[in-house]
This record gives C-alpha cells, structure tokens and sequence, in this order.
C-alpha cells in the first residue's frame, strides 16, 4: 500500500505537479478501477467514508490530471464525461443495456488510415467505440 502511494506521488511530482490530498485522492482513485467514472462516480466514492471533497475540487483535479497528461476524458455518451487513467491508446466497449464499460486492446482493430480521408482532412487520432451488449446481459 505505501509502495503504491509512493509511486503515485512520484509520478505526479514527475509531471511537475504540486501533491496535493486531493489531487492524491481522485488520481489514486481512477489508477484502481477501470469502469471509466464520472465526476459524481469519484466524488461518492470519495466521500463515502469521510465527505471531504466538492465537486469543485473533483473537477479542478481532474483538469490539472488531464493538462499533465495523466488522465484522459472520455466522451463514450451524449453530455457525459468519464474519467480513465489509462492514457496508452485503447478502444472502448459501451454495453447498451447495462451501461459497463470496458477497455478494447489498441491492436483488436486493424489500423485505419488516416491519410484515406478525403483531401483537406488531416486526421491526427481517432479512437473505436463499439456498442452493443456484454456478456452479463447476453445470458
């Protein structure tokens, strides 16, 4: 347990950022779970045993996380933004019916070209949604 939050204090200093307990809180958060929450997901499970922060200390982290590079907003749904630790470039699975998420191995996908676009479109990323039902749902 302290190896790991040694680790996470190594890295956000290595990003120059200041360790704060809050800071600390939400990216320690997001490294253990991999359902990819929203704002009210991480304040809840925050605050659950001891309510210490706002949602205003949520998003402010979450943001100076994101501008270092170390988390990433994922849009997977209409007006909703989730939050996901892993920046290494992956795919997403978006149960219709239940609403899981989960993380697609980058190389599932053959590459899709980027320079097919048309001419005057330069793309620079792209990243797979797919929808549909997991296997929870499904049996």
């Amino acid at each position: 347990m302290q190896q790991q939050a040694n680790a996470i204090i190594q890295t956000l200093k290595s990003r120059g950022l200041r360790v704060t307990p809050q800071r600390f809180a939400v990216y320690a958060n997001l490294l253990s779970r991999a359902d990819h929450p929203t704002v009210e997901q991480i304040l809840t499970d925050l605050n659950k045993d001891f309510p210490v922060s706002s949602q205003a200390t949520i998003y402010s982290s979450l943001q100076t996380l994101r501008e270092a590079g170390l988390v990433r907003e994922v849009l997977l749904e209409e007006g909703v933004s989730r939050y996901d630790a892993n920046v290494k470039p992956h795919h997403h699975f978006c149960c219709r019916q239940c609403g899981a998420i989960e993380d697609i191995a980058w190389n599932t996908f053959q590459c899709v070209e980027l320079k097919s676009l048309r001419p005057g479109l330069r793309g620079e990323t792209y990243e797979v949604t797919v929808q549909g039902l997991c296997d929870r749902c499904t049996n």
